[in-house]
């Protein structure tokens, strides 16, 4: 699964929350989430945790 970074820039803002806070969210460093957000592809269980620490669907983050 491919995520789009601006659709999750879009989430974080929705959400009024920054890298750090999401890291934190999904249980991981904010160095490790920059990492898994600037992989081309990533798991659907990876999506679907990045989801739901911004509450957000999962397809609300997808490429299109």
């Amino acid at each position: 699964m491919e995520l789009s970074r601006k659709k999750i820039n879009i989430a974080l803002a929705q959400k009024e929350m920054t890298v750090t806070q999401l890291a934190k969210a999904y249980g991981v460093s904010r160095a490790r989430m920059n990492v898994i957000l600037n992989q081309r592809e990533v798991t659907p269980v990876c999506a679907g945790r990045i989801a739901k620490a911004l509450g957000c669907d999962v397809t609300e983050i997808l490429a299109d």
